[in-house]
């Protein structure tokens, strides 16, 4: 009934899954013993301190699910297993990078330096590069130096709009099962099952992680799980633009980076907005501060929880509606999306000023 990478893919999602529900309650006790919490702070909403390891928990689980499902069925087994450890190594210096912010707070400086440390590896051993535009504004194949720092910009942009969105009970990780899931769904379809194995992991790590992690929060993935779970999801996205010809039979060609940016819009078009809105105020852009999305509804008297749902439907319905203009040119496709993202993200916090101006 099911060809062996689906059930490949499928154990890799269950297993994942239960993983993550069996270690998580113990790692919370662990948390606590050791205190290793997150206190309660001038951004923060929360009134309690609560254990900020669950990245340990998505590290792990993810490195190990992989490892024992990523190479099944696999005809290139050893190429596989090259291309996993250098994949690998990248996630090991993203993970030390957020561990060390989580317990002795990194300047943003240094936390780009293993950002950057990260992404060298990503480029330089697993070749994982966007050398071709598809025509996004005319453009095809850059310039092998540009398409070095457009890469390293790129994965910067979406690990770190992934971590900024990480405000909210939930959020970051149902999010993350959003985007995942479509890019998982679109691995199958190129038949691109290390790809798709990896994408339903991550996946049934978050779903199980989010038991714990949905509103009241008994843990947070804190900066180690974000910047983990961006940096895989940027990987998803290069390897998608990269493709090149994406379902040729139905003449959607080159879509990659329109899908790309769609899925992961939520996260894209807010951390977007919030710099040019910062810059434009004359504020520094990456000092913190509260005025992102899931802020603004927080200011409209909606909780954890129903925050984190409706931005889950909205990402959930933006992504079924414009996944209709895939075949429409992809510019101006583009160019709908951010008109259409930079139009509703703006609304809270519009009608946010006309509350507070009464």
């Amino acid at each position: 009934m099911f060809s062996l990478p689906i059930i490949q893919i499928l154990l890799a999602f269950i297993s994942s899954f239960l993983l993550v529900l069996y270690t998580t309650p113990r790692v919370i006790n662990i948390a606590k013993n050791l205190r290793l919490f997150d206190k309660p702070g001038r951004r923060s909403s929360h009134q309690k301190e609560i254990p900020v390891v669950g990245g340990i928990v998505i590290f792990c689980v993810f490195i190990l699910s992989v490892l024992v499902w990523g190479g099944i069925n696999i005809s290139e087994f050893s190429t596989y297993y090259i291309k996993m450890q250098y994949i690998f190594v990248s996630l090991l210096i993203i993970f030390f990078t957020g561990v060390l912010d989580d317990l002795v707070s990194l300047s943003p400086l240094k936390k780009l330096v293993g950002q950057i440390t990260s992404i060298f590896v990503l480029i330089y051993f697993c070749d994982l590069k966007i050398d071709n535009f598809h025509g996004v504004l005319g453009i095809y194949e850059i310039h092998p130096i540009l398409c070095y720092l457009f890469t390293c910009f790129v994965v910067i942009v979406i690990t770190n709009g992934f971590n900024l969105i990480d405000g909210v009970d939930g959020l970051a990780a149902g999010i993350g099962i959003i985007s995942s899931f479509c890019f998982g769904v679109v691995a199958v379809l190129m038949s691109q099952y290390d790809m798709a194995v990896m994408a339903f992991t991550l996946i049934g790590v978050l779903f199980g992680f989010l038991k714990y992690n949905f509103h009241p929060a008994k843990i947070f993935m804190g900066d180690t799980g974000s910047l983990v779970v961006g940096m895989i999801l940027s990987i998803f996205a290069i390897n998608l633009i990269d493709s090149g010809f994406l379902f040729q039979q139905y003449s959607y060609v080159n879509k990659g980076p329109f899908l790309a940016i769609l899925f992961l819009s939520l996260p894209l078009f807010d951390s977007l907005r919030v710099f040019c809105v910062r810059v434009l105020r004359k504020k520094h852009p990456l000092k913190p501060a509260r005025d992102h999305i899931h802020h603004a509804l927080l200011d409209l008297d909606l909780d954890h929880g129903k925050t984190s749902i409706l931005l889950y439907l909205f990402s959930i319905v933006t992504i079924s509606v414009f996944s209709f203009l895939v075949s429409v040119n992809i510019s101006f496709s583009i160019f709908l999306l951010a008109i259409f993202m930079n139009t509703v993200l703006f609304l809270p916090f519009y009608i946010l000023s006309k509350r507070n101006k009464k």
